[in-house]
């Protein structure tokens, strides 16, 4: 039984060798969970958790990997930035242990999933600028401003494309970029503005001559939550960062 495709090079998997694929992900899958369980029973909770995370939240992992530390101390990560749907492939592949994504914008599928916070989004742009002594402005006003935004294969720059959209036509972004320091680098020049959540701007401040101005008419905001593959039992490592979650009262 042919299990991959193949000319003078691999081309891919045959029908038959995408379910031996997924079967030996499974077994590799518990394999890990499985020595995980043997370690934590003889000495606590060990190893290395596998995180990836939308370029937005990068910002707040340290709200969950901090507290996890200090009650799991010989516990070790590994934190990735990914787009949503490398995030679920990820999950779905084993490649990952949770993931740190929206929850509420477009489909995730069959996965394990709790809310962390709600994602409120700014205007960050030069005091000298237009909008500098505004409290507040409407998508229709950021619509025609020139903007550094993500690049489209981001869940974010889509919901911000979507309320751009929706406020009537607006300009194509002068700058696109999967990097938020690329974004905010941009708008450090004084010649361009940009679209950030609101926790992402306070935990990297702007410095002076530079505002963060809430964006309403309509207010917008999405869910950012944690994920984990939907298996039972659901691995230790991913399981234990669920409990201290839903546990509550951390802060991010």
């Amino acid at each position: 039984m042919p299990l991959v495709i193949r000319s003078s090079r691999f081309q891919g998997f045959t029908p038959e060798g995408e379910i031996v694929l997924g079967w030996a992900r499974r077994i590799a899958t518990d394999l890990r969970s499985m020595r995980l369980e043997l370690a934590t029973a003889s000495g606590g909770l060990a190893g290395l958790l596998r995180i990836s995370v939308i370029p937005t939240a990068l910002a707040v992992v340290a709200g969950l990997t901090s507290p996890f530390r200090a009650r799991h101390p010989n516990v070790r990560f590994s934190v990735e930035s990914a787009n949503s749907g490398e995030i679920l492939r990820q999950l779905q592949n084993a490649e990952i242990d949770v993931g740190v994504t929206y929850l509420d914008n477009e489909p995730i599928g069959k996965f394990r999933f709790t809310p962390l916070y709600r994602e409120h989004y700014r205007l960050v742009t030069s005091a000298l600028s237009a909008f500098g002594e505004r409290d507040a402005v409407s998508w229709a006003e950021v619509a025609q401003t020139p903007l550094c935004l993500l690049t489209p294969d981001m869940q974010n720059r889509r919901i911000i494309d979507r309320l751009l959209s929706r406020s009537g036509a607006h300009l194509p972004p002068a700058v696109e970029s999967n990097s938020i320091m690329v974004l905010l680098s941009h708008v450090r020049t004084g010649n361009w503005s940009c679209v950030l959540p609101e926790k992402l701007v306070e935990i990297f401040g702007l410095g002076p001559g530079f505002r963060s101005i809430p964006i309403n008419d309509p207010e917008e905001a999405h869910i950012v939550g944690l994920l984990a593959s939907d298996r039972s039992p659901m691995p230790p490592l991913a399981q234990a960062m669920f409990t201290l979650v839903m546990e509550g009262g951390l802060v991010l």
